[in-house]
């Protein structure tokens, strides 16, 4: 019997729900009832220009009394008709107001008739009057509510003391949503907004106090804790400048979604999201030329290695969006591959989907996929990546990037595909680790299978990619979760960001620009250091670096680099159509002496020799291992 309690509980919250509404309805009929009563007896004093003992001796007074049941039941049954009883009056708008305004009209001209039919004599002002006196009162009856309760609300609710930038419309929908809702725990206690006509004004009650110069002052004024960042339109670069300024209020900042979230329908307009470090890029989105991408996607068989990962399932998202005419996942680890598989069905139950579990380091597997499948497009995105584990294991780096790599691009070949794409990492340029060195190696096997395949070979080169799985970000975000401390290996490290779409669409354009050789640079804009990024994370979560939450410095891991670089002194740089994606020329590789350091690598690899970095560094001429961060 206890399978039962559930049901038995949720009738209970429902016939609770059932007889307060039960009750709101039955009390705004009361108040109907007196207002048709008062509305028709006010407009016969004013009609009589409050002359009340003329009113008294006349016709009129008892014409009115004697209509005035069959009046009241008129107008219940006309509101009820209009639904005057079933909308949430907390939310009540312009369109309730006009369907009021047309209900009275109705009643009013359904009156005159009938007290015609009845041949009950009334001035022709009087009828006017009613109209008129009708809809005031129930508009006051319905919109009195909705401010009562409002003010009841804001002067009841004890939650955090906040300040909202921004008084456009975004700005009214966000207080609205805050002031009506019973469970919102901020309670918005000023406005700032950049328009100066709007200065001095006030929005819902609340005060806007001036432009963004104000902030820091509002904030010690009405003791604010938190901050709502409320336009949505704002460009990255105006949104950091906001964000600026706010952040060193130490207050908790918090941002409204952007309009392209909010059109597509990912987010309501009420799930505000807290301020992320993406938002501090100093630079706007990269802009990619979809149709470009659809020209080659669209009907084609895609191949994704990887195809679980940050960027691999990303790659994923993008492509199956664009009509392909079979997708295939690749990936080792079966979750990843899993979760990507369902999502995909999910929003494209048309696709022809293919998830498949292997490694790029078995060439029989890779053969079977190719022969099976013969993918016209490969995104090779299967990597090890992680630099401080590489360092420890030196050879799975070699066997899985560069041996990997080397299959997927022979079978390419092998099957004749028309193109494949290396994802590759800044830390291919002049690398100081194991990861790096076996990406530039991928490098130069693509430049050199591009040499002797009539399948197309690029790279695309970036930097870091904020939120990716072992990245700083996540990393960060679960140390300030926690308490602290947040840990940076280096006061002077500094990196170069991008979010994974981005990395994703300069992947796909990169797919659009191929000729063959290219290696593809994306220009990411200024570089972050590490310590302000992890400074500016603390401040925007509501705390105040080296006091609530410490910052401790470890030193630099096992092939870690103060900077990373983008190209090597040897490549020169040429635009693409897109100005913020270029191409390095790629340098002269001497194609036998790099495949005889292959074979020797190969054979290193499986002896699982320690003497792995020596023929690394024979292949990759400026590996070295880092200096110490001092020198």
């Amino acid at each position: 019997m206890k399978e039962y309690k559930s049901p038995a509980i949720t009738y209970k919250a429902v016939k609770h729900r059932v007889t307060v509404k039960t009750w709101r309805v039955l009390l705004l009929i009361f108040a109907d009832v007196i207002a048709l009563a008062a509305a028709s007896f006010a407009a016969l004093v004013l009609d009589s220009n409050l002359d009340f003992v003329a009113l008294a001796k006349s016709s009129y007074l008892a014409n009115a009394i004697r209509f005035t049941p069959l009046y009241i039941v008129i107008g219940i049954g006309i509101f009820a008709f209009f639904k005057l009883y079933n909308s949430l009056w907390e939310y009540a708008s312009f369109d309730e107001g006009l369907r009021i305004v047309a209900a009275c009209a109705v009643v009013d001209v359904l009156s005159f008739l009938l007290m015609k039919l009845f041949k009950l004599r009334m001035p022709m002002s009087y009828h006017v009057l009613n109209g008129i006196l009708l809809a005031m009162m129930i508009l006051a009856i319905r919109f009195s509510y909705r401010l009562l309760r409002r003010n009841w609300l804001h002067a009841s609710r004890g939650g955090r003391r906040t300040l909202l930038v921004g008084a456009g419309r975004s700005g009214l929908i966000t207080l609205t949503d805050i002031q009506a809702s019973k469970n919102s725990d901020n309670k918005i206690m000023a406005i700032v907004d950049d328009d100066p006509a709007k200065w001095g004004q006030r929005m819902l009650g609340v005060k806007i106090v001036g432009g963004r110069d104000k902030i820091a002052e509002t904030v010690k004024k009405y003791s604010i804790e938190e901050i709502i960042i409320a336009i949505p339109s704002a460009t990255n670069i105006q949104r950091r400048e906001i964000i600026e300024v706010c952040r060193d209020t130490e207050c908790k900042l918090r941002i409204l979604p952007s309009l392209l979230q909010l059109s597509n329908g990912e987010v309501s307009i009420s799930q505000i999201r807290n301020v992320q470090i993406e938002d501090l890029l100093g630079r706007d989105s990269v802009k990619v030329d979809l149709s470009d991408i659809m020209d080659y996607v669209k009907g084609s068989t895609i191949l994704v290695t990887g195809g679980g990962g940050s960027i691999g399932s990303e790659l994923c998202r993008q492509i199956a969006a664009n009509e392909p005419k079979t997708l295939i996942i690749f990936d080792i680890y079966e979750n990843n591959a899993y979760d990507i598989q369902m999502e995909l069905k999910r929003r494209y139950p048309a696709l022809d989907l293919v998830a498949l579990i292997g490694s790029v380091r078995d060439r029989d597997r890779l053969d079977m996929v190719f022969e099976t499948y013969h993918p016209d497009y490969i995104f090779h995105a299967a990597a090890h990546k992680h630099v401080p584990l590489m360092e420890t294991s030196p050879n799975e780096a070699i066997k899985n990037n560069v041996f990997g790599t080397l299959n997927v691009a022979r079978a390419a070949d092998k099957y004749k595909a028309k193109r494949m794409l290396l994802i590759s990492t800044d830390k291919a340029v002049n690398p100081t680790n194991v990861m790096g060195a076996s990406k530039r190696i991928c490098e130069m096997i693509v430049q050199t299978m591009n040499n002797h395949s009539e399948t197309e070979y690029v790279a695309v080169r970036f930097g870091n990619v904020l939120g990716s799985n072992g990245s700083v970000i996540p990393l960060f975000k679960k140390q300030i979760e926690n308490g602290g401390p947040v840990t940076v290996t280096h006061r002077d490290i500094i990196r170069y960001f991008m979010t994974i779409p981005e990395a994703v669409s300069l992947v796909l354009q990169a797919g659009a620009y191929a000729k063959g050789g290219e290696i593809f640079v994306l220009d990411m804009g200024k570089p972050v250091r590490i310590d302000d990024l992890a400074r500016n994370m603390i401040k925007l979560s509501g705390f105040e670096p080296d006091v609530d939450i410490q910052i401790r410095y470890t030193g630099l891991r096992p092939g870690e680099k103060l900077f990373e670089e983008l190209l090597m002194d040897e490549e020169g740089m040429t635009k693409t159509d897109n100005e913020l994606i270029y191409i390095g020329h790629p340098i002269e590789v001497n194609e036998q002496e790099f495949m005889a350091g292959l074979k020797r690598l190969h054979d290193l690899c499986e002896e699982n020799s320690p003497r792995i970095r020596d023929e690394v560094k024979r292949i990759v001429k400026t590996y070295s291992e880092p200096k110490s961060a001092d020198e």
